[in-house]
């Protein structure tokens, strides 16, 4: 829901991807031309075609589970649904008259980190935008979070006392609650005593070229772009958050991670990604004597 908060922001509605995913109301009044012109607006983005449809899906759920909560009234929700993405062949020719075809997104082939490098990323200067710098390599590679997830993470989710995070999953509609590193309790404890930390709203702030904080949160664009500056700055190129999850799986799964496992604390809705991993990490012919 972030995308589709960042697109009703860009045309006047203020209204946060938290509030999106968990209140009904804050559907009331979406009309089908609003999410008309989302699908326009990614386009215009330079999203690839594949992601538009996705989003515009994701938000035709949400505008149903609005209309059975009473939010929506049943003919928006019927004109919304009748909004439509993007066929494939129609796709093509929508990438092929375009020079962005993506934003974000998944490559071919993951960048390969070493734990050296993971701790050069989770060490960030003493400053305002250095701590906030450290507290996001903290919540991608100890838990494993989407950019999505962190992009919807605010104050109140974390619990110093009881050491865990209690945040939403919208790939999966749940919410969880993980026990905090060491590092991550260390990130965000130094993120909070510094004086950086909002007092409520969302916990990551986005930064202006001089390093100074402004006071709205990070998008998943914006998330994105730091990873990948964040990257550079250790000799990482084209860092993204997703290999840092990518990163998160390998290793939990060399570890000694079940698939179950890895599947509940990952937020997979099925076994088939989390068993790759733990197949990836298995060594075949451990059992092979010769």
């Amino acid at each position: 829901m972030v995308t589709f908060a960042d697109y009703l922001s860009a045309v006047g509605v203020n209204v946060t991807a938290a509030a999106l995913a968990t209140e009904p109301a804050t559907w009331a009044g979406l009309t089908w031309g609003l999410v008309k012109g989302f699908a326009a607006w990614m386009l215009k983005e330079g999203y690839a075609v594949g992601s538009i449809n996705r989003k515009l899906s994701s938000v035709k759920v949400y505008a149903k589970l609005a209309a059975q909560a009473g939010a929506l009234t049943a003919e928006d929700a019927a004109l919304i649904r009748s909004v439509s993405g993007y066929g494939g062949k129609e796709g093509k020719r929508i990438d092929e008259r375009r020079d962005v075809t993506r934003v974000g997104g998944k490559k071919e082939n993951h960048v390969t980190l070493t734990v050296e490098q993971v701790k050069e990323l989770k060490t960030q200067p003493d400053t305002a935008q250095g701590r906030r710098d450290a507290l996001l390599p903290a919540l991608l590679f100890d838990l494993g979070l989407r950019v999505g997830e962190v992009a919807l993470l605010e104050v109140g989710d974390f619990n110093l006392k009881e050491n865990v995070l209690r945040f939403y999953r919208p790939k999966v509609h749940k919410t969880q609650t993980h026990k905090m590193t060491q590092d991550l309790r260390r990130a965000f404890a130094a993120w909070v005593e510094s004086g950086d930390c909002p007092p409520f709203g969302p916990v990551l702030r986005g930064s202006r070229k001089g390093g100074a904080l402004t006071d709205a949160g990070m998008s998943e664009r914006a998330i994105t772009e730091r990873v990948k500056v964040l990257g550079e700055a250790v000799g990482v190129a084209g860092l993204s958050a997703h290999d840092c999850r990518h990163y998160w799986a390998s290793r939990a799964a060399s570890q000694g991670t079940d698939a179950f496992a890895l599947r509940d604390a990952g937020g997979w809705s099925s076994l088939a990604m989390p068993s790759r991993y733990v197949e990836s990490a298995t060594i075949a012919n451990e059992r092979v004597r010769l």
